[in-house]
Parts: structure tokens; C-alpha cells; sequence
């Protein structure tokens, strides 16, 4: 943790403060540990006060590309945050833990239920990583490693050192990692239909009043030049009736793939309020002889990646939660036996 080892005026109003750098953020460039100091504030003021030498490091001045060394102290100017930061930091996220799948020195592995964002943002005030934050204030560094639909359950990799978290997020990148998920989708999935390798297209619906809608993915053609190559592998692990749950593999970690790539080909997944079937997902609520699906049965099932220390490969698993495992169950009751 950096700590503020001075300020020169009270606390209601923007003061001069000074900031201990630890060995987490050694080498990172002044610009970048800027920002995550100074949320709210606009990236175009941080680089207008490193460039005015308002910010000096060990009291010199320093540019956007300097790189803080441990024990450095670094001055920030009197900044002001927007009244919405202003009003996060004076309501923080209530403090709360999370199953854990995993938990060494240089990350943790946590079982994210359905319902929870991973971070804040987009009208949610706050996500797994705020809340587990706040209750492990103790943590010197804890941050997302990727990222889960809201609504999605299962595997979420938390890095505990920066150097962890560079290691995996490039693991992630270079595709090193292997994902898998389990969804239920409307229909007979095709058993010939093993891999889905379509582009994928986000854009934004149209808003009230001339502002920005919800953002949307959607598939488009390779000729297109925005599109982003996008690859899933398919396959059926249990045919139930008027629905099939399938093992998917994203090769491509692009945004809502699994949501989109499924859908497109006619197999929306059970529950998604985005791309689904919505007069199916109204049925599959209702009790019934089932429990009745409430979220969307898409689950972060398996994770395998490298560990960042050691080198070894580690293969996680999330077992399907109550409610979804539930539902497969009571479906299972009516499949007729072959």
C-alpha cells in the first residue's frame, strides 16, 4: 500500500500530499501510478500537472515516462474529484469475502456468484473487487485479473502482487489459458457444430434524449474492418428436453462471445436478458414442475493457466451452483431413458 506520509490543509479541501512508493508499484511509469491514485481526476489534468512540475518525485521533477523506484516520495498537487468520487469514497462498498478455490502469496481464486459485478461502473457503485477491498484492508495490492458478466458465475483469478498480474493478464492474452464454461441453451444443439469463428462487433443501442445506449455485441463478416476475430469451441455434455447444456471453450476472450456466437446460431442461452429468447426465458421462470431459472445458466466451469511463481500449471473447477445444478436435475427427471 502507498501511504500518504503528509498534508498541508485540512481534509474537506484539496490539499498538497505526498505518497510513499512500496516495492508493489517499483517500475511502474509516474502516469500509471498517477491515475490509480487520483481516480476521478481527468487523464488530461494528470498529464497538465506532471508537464507544469506541479508533481515531483523526492522533490524533483519528473516526466510522464519516469519510472518510481520503492521508497521514492512523490507530491501531488491539490487535485478535485468529481462529486460522484467524492461520494463513492464516503460510501464505500461493504467489506465481503468470497468462496475461495485457491489463495497463495501471489493470487486468489474466488467463486463469483450470479448477480455480482466484478468491479463498479456502468450504474453499479461497486463489484467483487471493491467489496474484497474493503474487507482485506490489510492487502497491499488486489486486482482483477479478467473480467465476468455480472450474471455469470464461477472461476475469477485475483492478483495479489503486480508482478502476478502482469504474468497472467499476459497468459490471458496470449491465450495460454484455458476457459471453460457451462450453458444451457434453448434447442437441440447440432452435434456437427464443434467450433463457432465469427467476428464479433461491438456497438451501442440508442439512448433517451441523444445520450449513449447500452453497449451490444453483435456478429458481423470478416471483411469487416472493426470486427474482432472471435473463436469458440463447442461441446454437448447433456441433452435435456427442448434445451442442451454445452462445455464451451473460448480460444478469444472478446466481450459477451459466449452470449453472442451461441445465440447466433439459433441456441440462445437460458436466462440472458441481453441476446436470449425473452418469451422462453419468461417460461423457464416460472415454477412449474422445475424450480424456475431466475439469472442466466451461463458458469465459469473450469480455469487453467501457468502460475505466475512457480510455472506449474493449475487446473481449477467450479462445481455448477445450487440453482443451476437444481434445474439440471428436475430437467433430468424428465428425460426418458434411452
Amino acid at each position: 500500500m502507498n501511504h500518504i506520509i503528509g498534508a498541508k490543509s485540512a481534509a474537506a479541501t484539496p490539499a498538497v500530499k505526498w505518497l510513499l512508493v512500496d516495492e508493489e508499484s517499483a517500475g511502474q511509469r509516474l502516469d500509471n501510478f498517477l491515475m490509480r491514485h487520483l481516480k476521478g481526476v481527468p487523464k488530461t489534468h494528470v498529464y497538465r500537472i506532471i508537464r507544469s512540475g506541479e508533481v515531483r518525485i523526492n522533490k524533483g521533477r519528473a516526466s510522464a515516462e519516469t519510472r518510481v523506484a520503492s521508497g521514492d516520495e512523490v507530491r501531488l498537487p491539490p487535485v478535485r474529484v468529481s462529486e460522484k468520487v467524492a461520494e463513492k469514497a464516503a460510501h464505500p462498498a461493504p467489506g465481503r469475502e468470497f468462496p475461495l478455490l485457491l489463495e497463495d502469496d501471489s493470487l486468489m481464486a474466488i467463486n463469483k456468484p450470479s448477480g455480482v459485478a466484478v468491479h463498479g461502473g456502468s450504474g453499479v457503485s461497486f463489484g467483487v473487487i471493491e467489496q474484497l477491498r474493503q474487507a482485506r484492508p490489510q492487502a497491499k495490492l488486489l486486482e482483477l485479473v479478467h473480467r465476468l458478466d455480472r450474471d455469470t458465475s464461477g472461476i475469477l483469478l485475483v492478483a495479489k502482487k503486480r508482478s502476478a498480474l502482469k504474468n497472467l493478464q499476459d497468459q490471458f492474452r496470449e491465450r495460454e489459458t484455458g476457459k471453460t464454461y457451462l450453458a444451457l441453451v434453448k434447442g437441440d444443439w447440432p452435434a456437427k457444430m464443434k467450433v463457432i469463428d465469427q467476428p464479433l462487433l461491438k456497438f451501442l443501442l440508442p439512448g433517451k434524449d441523444g445520450m449513449e445506449g447500452e453497449r451490444r455485441v453483435k456478429v458481423t463478416t470478416p471483411e469487416d474492418p472493426e470486427g474482432m476475430r472471435s473463436i469458440t469451441l463447442v461441446k454437448v455434455s447433456q441433452r435435456l428436453p427442448g434445451a442442451t447444456l454445452l462445455e464451451v471453450t473460448i480460444k478469444t476472450g472478446r466481450t459477451h462471445q459466449i452470449r453472442v456466437h451461441l445465440s447466433s446460431q439459433g441456441h440462445p442461452i437460458a436466462g440472458d436478458d441481453k441476446y436470449g429468447d425473452f418469451d422462453w426465458n419468461r417460461q423457464l421462470q416460472k415454477p412449474g414442475t422445475n424450480p424456475g431459472l431466475k439469472r442466466m445458466f451461463l458458469h465459469a466451469w473450469r480455469l487453467q493457466f501457468n502460475h505466475p511463481v512457480t510455472a506449474e500449471r493449475v487446473a481449477l473447477q467450479a462445481d455448477l451452483p445450487p440453482e443451476l445444478k437444481a434445474y439440471i436435475d428436475h430437467a433430468q427427471l424428465k428425460t426418458p431413458p434411452v
